[in-house]
């Protein structure tokens, strides 16, 4: 059986994945959401003419030769304002985001005032017309469209939606996953571990990125290699918008998932990809639930969330930009030629001194190295039957969620 390309792979999967339906959540509980439409201004920001600076409300035209002598004939703090109109020759003290006065144009700051006894002020040297001033709504008025519908927000939009008075937000729901992993060899972290037996890392692995990037994950742990273990668990898959299991995909007598799946539903779409680590990467449907199996190999697993899952998350959340991001890196270090299946190589990107984006692969590419793949920030993508590289050449990279 021939092997599926990567795109041809990255294609089907996103095909089968649509936008899920949204809800309206309080602006404080929306942080890593994805926006479902426009978000809008509610009120105009600032909503009035206001001091940039801490000094002196003016006429421009009054401090035009300096120095000159002004009356004080009041003050304007933040939250506050002074009610009457500035005339020629009169100034009004005012504070940071203080109302500007009527009839006044312009701010002088307090370190260019001299305060004489007699309570007026000396400006000692000029400011021009508007200076030190916010206008009104010179950062957003009511009707700005403040975020786009299919972005991810962060602290710093709910702060800005915040300021509009936008109390609620509706956003994507939460991609719900199952998540089955599969072996006998496997224990939950925490437990004792046996003679013969690992850890299932590749459980919190993939469970902690699923929520890193706004999803939901049912854990529904462990299934033995028998064909009654995986049955059962199986079963326990509803009410989700996405099945993965972890292992039991490769060829081999243990490798139990597309016969005991396909018996209780599974219609596979495809099996084995042109790629490495990830090569029995299954997709296909599970009871119309989409479903993703990964190897259970941990940098191969990973590497199969971070090309297939990423995107297919972000489809479901319905994001503007779906996927890791791609980027071009100069090599720091040699590469040999590459063979028939497109390489997913553990590596560093980083700026050099001339503000240039690098990058490093490590040494070892083990797909069961789990300390490799810790310390990797990037995926630096070798194309089928891609020649050898010298230092200084540009490669592509996938740039890891952090």
């Amino acid at each position: 059986m021939a092997l599926l390309p990567v795109q041809d792979a990255l294609e089907r999967i996103c095909k089968g994945f649509a936008a899920l339906e949204s809800e309206v959540i309080p602006l404080v509980q929306a942080l890593g959401r994805t926006t479902a439409e426009p978000l809008i201004a509610r009120l105009t920001q600032p909503p009035f003419d206001a001091s940039a600076m801490d000094g002196y409300a003016v006429l421009a035209r009054d401090i035009a030769d300096c120095p000159v002598e002004l009356t004080v004939i009041g003050e304007a703090p933040a939250g506050g304002g002074f009610g009457e109109t500035v005339g020629t020759g009169e100034a009004v003290r005012i504070f940071t985001g203080g109302v500007l006065p009527v009839g006044t144009d312009t701010v002088v700051i307090q370190e260019n005032v001299e305060i004489l006894p007699d309570g007026r002020i000396r400006v000692l040297e000029t400011a021009s017309l508007g200076k030190n001033i916010r206008k009104q709504g010179n950062d957003f008025a009511e009707g700005d469209v403040l975020v786009e519908k299919g972005v991810r927000l962060t602290s710093r939009h709910l702060g800005l939606l915040a300021a509009a008075n936008v109390a609620y937000v509706p956003v994507s729901r939460k991609p719900r996953v199952a998540l089955l992993a599969t072996g006998d060899e496997l224990v939950t972290v925490g437990d004792t571990v046996g003679p013969n037996q690992i850890v299932s890392s590749n459980s919190v692995l993939l469970s902690t990125l699923i929520m890193e990037q706004g999803g939901e994950v049912v854990d529904l742990g462990i299934a033995r290699d028998n064909e009654e273990s995986l049955r059962v668990m199986a079963d326990q898959v509803k009410d989700v918008d996405l099945f993965i299991t972890i292992g039991g995909a490769s060829v081999g007598d243990h490798d139990l998932v597309q016969k005991v799946l396909g018996e209780e539903g599974l219609e596979v779409d495809f099996w084995k990809v042109a790629m490495r680590p990830g090569k029995p990467l299954i997709f296909g449907k599970f009871r119309d639930i989409p479903m993703l199996g990964l190897p259970g190999n941990p940098a191969s697993a990973y590497v199969c969330a971070a090309v297939f899952l990423l995107p297919a998350l972000h489809i479901l959340m319905g994001r503007q930009s779906v996927g890791a991001e791609h980027q071009l890196a100069r090599l720091k270090n040699p590469l040999p030629a590459n063979g028939p299946r497109q390489h997913y190589m553990r590596a560093r990107v980083e700026f050099d001194d001339q503000g240039r984006l690098t990058v490093k692969t490590a040494t070892s590419q083990d797909s069961a190295k789990l300390s490799t793949l810790s310390g990797a920030n990037c995926l630096a993508i070798r194309a089928p039957h891609a020649p050898e590289i010298a230092p200084g050449d540009m490669v592509p990279v996938l740039i890891l969620p952090s």
